[in-house]
């Protein structure tokens, strides 16, 4: 039954932007606005999904991009600006945020590439575990400016200072649309192939 579930909402193919950008995005209860600011840039709603770890939703997420954006060579393009906003579904603990996007960083990059970028990856596992538990519903946002770097931000705020290596910058977004991203649905949904309007996947 949840494997069908699942399954159902994915083949909800461009629902949620082909109804016009003025609609809000709602998932699992996370909602995503059609379009945000990133300094004075203008950015819009590119796909939203779930993030599941074997049948378990960890989190929402949303892409936003200045121009509609469909393959993930696009997305990591250093040229285009471009903001990951991720709503918790349920409590999970910081450290174990970290961890998820060490393993991811990882399993994208060559060893030497990794080694190089060791110590943004310490500092971005180290910013998450700085938070004891992030709470069903609140928000994380990775934001990245070209030619300024990324920053992650939390309740509000800025978590110390922007990443200025341009390397890790891509790092990070591999993640999501690495050669192995953490989840190839997700991945799907965040390019526009797959998108969900105003759905609660329960």
């Amino acid at each position: 039954m949840v494997g069908w579930k699942r399954g159902a909402a994915a083949a909800l193919v461009g629902m949620a932007l082909a109804f016009g950008a003025s609609a809000q995005t709602t998932l699992a209860g996370a909602r995503f606005e059609p379009e945000v600011s990133l300094g004075s840039q203008k950015l819009q709603l590119n796909g939203a999904g779930v993030r599941f770890k074997t049948v378990i939703k960890v989190y929402a997420a949303g892409l936003y991009t200045p121009r509609k954006v469909t393959r993930a060579e696009d997305v990591l393009n250093p040229q285009l600006p471009k903001r990951l906003q991720l709503v918790a579904l349920r409590d999970i603990s910081g450290d174990d945020f970290g961890r998820l996007f060490s393993r991811a960083i990882e399993e994208n990059t060559t060893r030497q590439e990794f080694s190089h970028a060791i110590g943004a990856v310490i500092r971005m596992g180290q910013i998450f575990a700085d938070v004891h538990q992030f709470s069903k519903g609140e928000t994380v946002l990775v934001d990245y400016v070209p030619g300024q770097g990324l920053a992650i931000s939390y309740r509000g705020k800025q978590q110390g200072e922007m990443f200025r290596e341009p390397e890790f910058s891509a790092m990070m977004f591999k993640i999501w649309f690495g050669p192995k991203p953490a989840d190839s649905t997700l991945e799907k949904a965040l390019l526009g192939e797959q998108n969900y309007a105003n759905i609660n996947l329960g």
